[in-house]
């Protein structure tokens, strides 16, 4: 080989790379070939071979690796480019722009990974071309550099002075006063890329994080110029929103300004229309939250509801026009005609009967199958500006309504990164920016999230507005609890309560007029799940009934869906109807509709899964049933969507059945449902039961976390709970799934094992020590060990495991404790809990460890206060409630300081004075905080410390009291001003309590009093004796108080 690279390229020319032809079977052949001609070249340089010959050949063989299509080495990549920038001198304009190329061809076709020596080469070789080489050059240098960093960012912190720095070259090159758009739009590329972040590894430091925001931010509120056409214009702005995006994802940047997440909010909420067809909006430069109130603290009243007469709905008659649609395609942008129904414009892609049938029992049969693999943009190394479309193939109009959905799918993208980025209560300021409202008589329809879901021709956008939608509804209980259907219409303004109602009724309407519009089965899923969100989070019960009811109609015949994932979320929604505060009268009444309700429509509208028509009604015919008695018409029979779901876990799946829910997330967490398990009969439940424990060893995970999940409403059941067997084959089953290997899964059982402690702890108060006697040593020792190790597994799973390991050291009996086989795990799993309330794990995970503790020290079998581990609990909890930053956790912790009830519990007077001494300290803090949205948590903070207060006076000891009087004198009459306002809020807080809420607070006032007045004279010296008047001077000015207030 090295005697034919020694012959004169010029004997041979082409022949120094031979033709693919010639390279053999061998993968990579030529590619080698190549690499060892390069190889030849450096060793020639300055030789025989004159300049120009060299750059020729050079340019030849450069030509070539970026025809290549063979798949070779990744070391053979990374040689190679070195290898090829080392013979291209920076003085050679036109081979530097080819060399740059080449990386960014090589690097966007093949995976390759560099080290760290090479890496730095390459990119000391683009950074110094772009500042010596011509400006028409830097276009080509910086697609190479946005190849190069993408993924690599945390290896080139070196760099970043270079490139994003004051005078940076990426930000000189993404200046707006950049006239040159093309370079601007490779800059905002590479400055994209090297934001992305890379997990385990160092992330970018405030001040570039805070460069690069401003930059993308800008280049989304600019506007597009007449110098610069519509694709180039999107392809900038898709840049930017994957800069945002990035940043958002890479988990330090926080949007805490109000003005700084206003402002992208807004331009997130241009850019999520930009280009779609017949719209056209102004958004002002920044949004702003609307004042709230205090939503998270209101504990909603049940009403009373009438069972509603008949579940059919009315519309309103209105024609629709009919849409063209190419049978079988169903492109990106593979519908546009657009055709209007009522307020909202829908897609005209099949012949719909009267629109009256949104609300009955009418269905819609998607046409053509959507092909899309995904919901919402993936960003990719590979710059969007490389045409995937030519003007014979689609013209340019379709190529620039397609670059202009890759901007909305980005902007969506973006958004739901946003979401996940800021807390759901500052999230809820900007609802009615993004959530529709019912318009006002003789007002336009706002532009909403539904409105891309209704309106834009392009399926992958309308999913991703869905996914969005859905992301906002998540977790939202307590903001939409307030919703409440105005009775008095002649108000003078809206109530809150009223606007958030309306807007929970036109979330209903627009997503049941999509769901009957839709034909992309992958959307058709998000709009199920969206419904399933909302039903689980909306207040039905303070809503006038109705809504439910179409609901139910409307997705019933989905269930036999050809597609899987549109039958899996069709039950989910059902399992959220079911669900939903239960019981309402509404939806008990759509239970005891018979079987065929709905699932039997006539025509094609029907979605349809079996070739036997309702073969799930026809299996697994019950015990005593007879084969002629219709399902559902006689009271004694269950309810047809026991069946359903029992004939689906039994009956054979069919070969045609797709197997594309592999990814599909398990449903929300719902409450137990209002179908009574007492109510089925006794082989009925055994049945069942059954099931779910078979089902718990499945070897799809997704099936193994929903029977898991059942498990834990299962063992609520009080028919069920009480039983010891039954307890323990869940306890089993649920302990193998946690150490199953899917995340989700273990997720699942840490929850179903949370809510089996919470079980043990009732049976034990309940049922007493029968139940405890009977349940097995040896499993509860298991269930000790699982959860602990579960403590140290991801976020998700820990804060179930905790709860569970305080349940279950509640649980323990005083053999257990003495039985040498306990020692290590009982130390074990308290060590866990402490370690976990001192941890930076999230806030749920802390104050479930909090939670734990104080359940911990209600078991008196435990040496509380003696042994080593005690100090250590004592003192993470002091530690949280002075100083952690969120006030849920440190409430939980001054309420479990203030649960042992003896003073032995606390230790020595030095360890019960370090808890008094903390306690104080976080009163007096109890309004230090940089969150302004923790403030509405700082009365119930004070609260609890005041009585966690008066309960260690009420234990105090003689020796205790010196110390405790040292801390009166320095900080008195702080202590005494929020004591007083303790007492004081006794009445103001509980209205309908007033007296016996008083009355108790005063009552432990005065229990500390006596207490200290009985080991007065136990006390050499006067501190017992100060203590007592300090307190009798507080309990005398609010009697005073009291008085004039009454008075």
């Amino acid at each position: 080989m090295s005697k034919r690279l020694s012959v004169p390229s010029q004997a041979w020319g082409w022949i120094s790379c031979p033709p693919r032809a010639m390279a053999g079977p061998e993968p990579g052949g030529s590619f080698r070939r190549c690499l060892a001609r390069l190889g030849a070249l450096r060793l020639q340089a300055g030789s025989e071979l004159p300049a120009g010959g060299r750059r020729t050949e050079l340019h030849l063989l450069f030509d070539q690796l970026i025809s290549e299509s063979c798949g070779p080495a990744a070391a053979d990549v990374c040689a190679l480019l070195v290898q090829a920038c080392q013979l291209v001198h920076l003085d050679q304009a036109h081979l530097v722009s080819k060399v740059c190329q080449l990386i960014y061809h090589l690097l966007n076709r093949f995976q390759v990974t560099f080290d760290e020596q090479n890496l730095n080469f390459l990119l000391s070789y683009c950074i110094s071309a772009l500042k010596q080489c011509s400006s028409w050059t830097h276009v080509e240098i910086l697609q190479a550099l946005a190849a190069l960093v993408y993924n690599n960012g945390p290896k080139c912190q070196k760099y970043l002075p270079d490139l994003l720095g004051k005078t940076g070259l990426l930000v000189q090159f993404s200046d707006s006063a950049q006239p040159n758009t093309e370079l601007r739009t490779a800059a905002l590329h590479s400055m994209a890329n090297l934001c992305l972040s890379v997990p385990g590894q160092t992330y970018l430091d405030e001040s570039y994080r805070s460069v690069c925001f401003q930059t993308f931010l800008s280049v989304l509120q600019s506007s597009k110029t007449s110098d610069v056409d519509d694709i180039t214009f999107c392809v900038l702005l898709q840049n930017a929103l994957k800069g945002i995006q990035s940043l958002l994802n890479g988990g330090k940047m926080k949007l805490m300004q109000a003005d700084q997440l206003g402002s992208l909010l807004a331009v997130l909420k241009k850019c999520m229309f930009h280009g779609l067809p017949g719209l056209s909006i102004e958004v002002p430069a920044a949004l702003y939250p609307a004042p709230l109130p205090q939503y998270d603290k209101r504990s909603p009243v049940k009403q009373e509801q009438p069972e509603p007469a008949a579940s059919k709905a009315t519309g309103n008659r209105r024609k629709k026009s009919k849409g063209k649609q190419k049978k079988g395609e169903l492109a990106e942008e593979g519908r546009e005609d657009l055709c209007d129904t009522g307020k909202e414009s829908i897609r005209g892609n099949s012949s719909h009967s009267d629109p009256k049938t949104l609300a009955s029992d009418a269905a819609y049969v998607p046409a053509g199958k959507d092909h899309l693999s995904s919901h919402c943009t993936s960003w990719k190394r590979i710059s969007s500006s490389e045409s995937e479309y030519s003007d014979a193939e689609g013209g340019i109009q379709s190529k620039t309504r397609s670059y202009q959905a890759k901007v909305r799918q980005g902007a969506l993208a973006c958004f739901l990164s946003t979401i996940k980025s800021i807390e759901k209560r500052v999230l809820y300021g900007y609802w009615s920016a993004f959530v529709p409202d019912a318009p006002g008589i003789g007002s336009p329809q706002s532009v909403s999230l539904m409105t891309i879901a209704l309106k834009d021709p392009s399926p992958k956008t309308r999913a991703c507005s869905l996914q969005v939608l859905s992301a906002i509804l998540e977790g939202s209980k307590q903001f939409l609890s307030v919703a409440e259907d105005a009775n008095d219409h002649k108000r003078a303004f809206t109530p809150f309560s009223v606007t958030i109602a309306s807007s929970i009724r036109e979330l209903h309407r627009c997503l049941l007029l999509a769901l009957v519009a839709e034909s992309s089965f992958q959307t058709l899923t998000q709009i199920i799940k969206c419904l399933a969100n909302l039903v689980s989070n909306a207040p039905y019960s303070r809503l006038n009934p109705g809504l439910l009811t179409r609901v139910w109609n409307q997705i019933k015949p989905y269930i036999c869906h050809k597609d899987v994932n549109v039958r899996v979320s069709s039950l989910t929604l059902l399992g959220a109807v079911v669900s939903a505060q239960a019981p309402l009268p509404e939806v008990q009444l759509l239970l005891q509709q018979p079987s065929s309700s709905g699932l039997n429509s006539s025509g094609s509208g029907t979605p349809h899964r079996f070739n036997s028509s309702e073969q799930w009604r026809k299996a697994v015919p019950l015990e005593g049933e007879s084969p002629d008695n219709p399902v559902g018409c006689m009271s004694s029979e269950p309810c047809w969507l026991i069946r359903l779901c029992i004939s689906i876990v039994v009956l054979p799946r069919e070969d045609s059945c797709s197997d594309s829910d592999a990814n599909f997330p398990s449903g929300s967490v719902y409450e137990p449902s209002p179908v009574r398990l007492e109510s089925l009969q006794n082989d009925q439940q055994i049945l069942c039961i059954t099931l779910l424990l078979g089902l718990n060893h499945s070897e799809t995970p997704l099936v193994k976390a929903a029977a898991a999940r059942a498990l834990g409403v299962y063992i609520l059941f009080s028919c069920l709970r009480q039983d010891v067997m039954f307890v323990a084959d869940t306890a089993n089953a649920i302990l193998n799934s946690l150490h199953d290997k899917s995340p989700n899964v273990r997720a699942k059982a840490a929850w179903s094992l949370g809510n089996l402690t919470d079980t043990l702890i009732v049976n034990m108060e309940t049922m007493g020590q029968s139940f405890q006697e009977e349940f097995s040593d040896l499993l509860l020792l298991k269930m000790l060990r699982s959860a602990t190790e579960a403590s140290k597994d991801k976020d998700k799973v820990k804060s179930n495991a905790v709860r569970a390991l305080g349940n279950l050291l509640h649980f323990l009996q005083p053999y257990h404790v003495a039985n040498p086989r306990f020692r290590e795990t009982i130390e074990e799993s308290l060590q866990a809990l402490i370690s976990t309330v001192l941890s930076e794990a999230t806030m749920k995970v802390r104050w479930n460890a909090c939670y734990a503790l104080g359940n911990v020290f209600k078991n008196t079998a435990l040496p509380l206060g003696e042994a080593p581990w005690t100090t250590q609990a004592y003192n993470a909890l002091s530690s949280v409630v002075k100083s952690c930053k969120n006030f849920k956790i440190r409430i939980k912790s001054a309420m479990a300081l203030s649960i042992p009830s003896k003073r032995e519990c606390y230790g020595p007077t030095e360890q019960f004075c370090q808890i008094w001494d903390a306690l104080v300290e976080a009163l007096q803090k109890s309004e230090d905080t940089e969150d302004f949205l923790e403030f509405k948590y700082s009365a119930s903070l004070r609260t609890q410390i005041c009585q966690a207060l008066l309960h260690l006076l009420s234990l105090a000891k003689s020796t205790d009291l010196p110390l405790i009087w040292k801390t009166i004198t320095e900080n008195g009459d702080a202590i005494r001003s929020y004591v007083l306002q303790y007492m004081k809020s006794g009445v103001e807080e509980n209205e309908a309590g007033t007296h016996t809420d008083l009355c108790e607070r005063e009552r432990k006032l005065k229990g500390a009093i006596e207490h200290l007045n009985g080991i007065e004279k136990q006390v050499e010296g006067k501190a017992g004796v100060r203590v007592c008047v300090y307190l009798e001077g507080i309990l005398t000015n609010h009697a005073n108080a009291t008085e004039l207030t009454k008075t």
